[in-house]
């Protein structure tokens, strides 16, 4: 039998971080958490620097391999440690290829071009960071609006997840940024909403959040591997 993974996980807090959280859940995997959060100080220290030196969150470490950026976590994760069941990632050719092309428009034009330029430049976000741009958040949320429309042309048919009715890695990816878009109050499109409420129900989407909350005050930041959703 196959050792069991070594799997930890950095980071908390954020709507990039609930990713990997989600994922391994949805696989079954035990994991240890390093609860440490963004802008903190805890991405500068020495022992993360020497893991991690773009110092962001989350990472992933697998024995005595790391990876980060979220988007790719979860895609590692899938690839390797996806069974019967439990695939994140389509086996076809021609669906694997959608797969790449969603999660890449995703990532691109609904997360960085968009959401994340509204949090950079708005004042109740990181304006005091990256300067105080109104007009500039206005014309993301625009764009935002813009892009979602595919989404709502792929969701017209009635699908259950984004590639039709198997849930995979670009329905979180998709997800975190349709709870984003709600919270900064760019809004999504109408036949979206059930289909996050369906998303919303998942144990695997239930377990990946409250394993990203921040601990509070006095909480160790180790948090020992916990148990996924079955």
């Amino acid at each position: 039998m196959a050792a069991a993974p070594n799997l930890t996980l950095w980071g908390v807090g954020t709507s990039r971080t609930v990713r990997p959280h989600w994922a391994l859940a949805e696989l079954g995997l035990r994991y240890e958490t390093r609860a440490i959060g963004p802008r903190t100080g805890e991405t500068k220290t020495s022992e993360y620097t020497k893991l991690n030196p773009r110092q962001k969150v989350p990472m992933l470490q697998d024995g005595d391999f790391s990876i980060g950026e979220s988007a790719a976590i979860v895609a590692y994760l899938a690839r390797t440690y996806g069974s019967p069941g439990r695939w994140l990632i389509p086996d076809d050719k021609q669906a694997y290829a959608k797969w790449l092309e969603w999660c890449f428009f995703i990532v691109t034009e609904l997360d960085s071009t968009s959401l994340y330029v509204m949090r950079r430049h708005s004042a109740g976000a990181l304006g005091h960071i990256y300067g105080v741009a109104p007009e500039v958040t206005t014309k993301a949320g625009e764009y935002f609006r813009e892009q979602l429309r595919h989404v709502e042309v792929a969701l017209e048919d009635g699908r259950t997840f984004l590639m039709g009715e198997q849930f995979t890695s670009a329905d979180i990816l998709l997800t975190t940024c349709l709870e984003w878009a709600i919270a900064y109050g760019v809004g999504i499109c109408d036949n979206a909403k059930p289909y996050l409420e369906r998303i919303q129900l998942r144990p695997g989407y239930q377990r990946g959040t409250a394993a990203n909350v921040p601990p509070a005050p006095g909480e160790p930041v180790i948090r020992p591997a916990g148990l996924s959703c079955p």
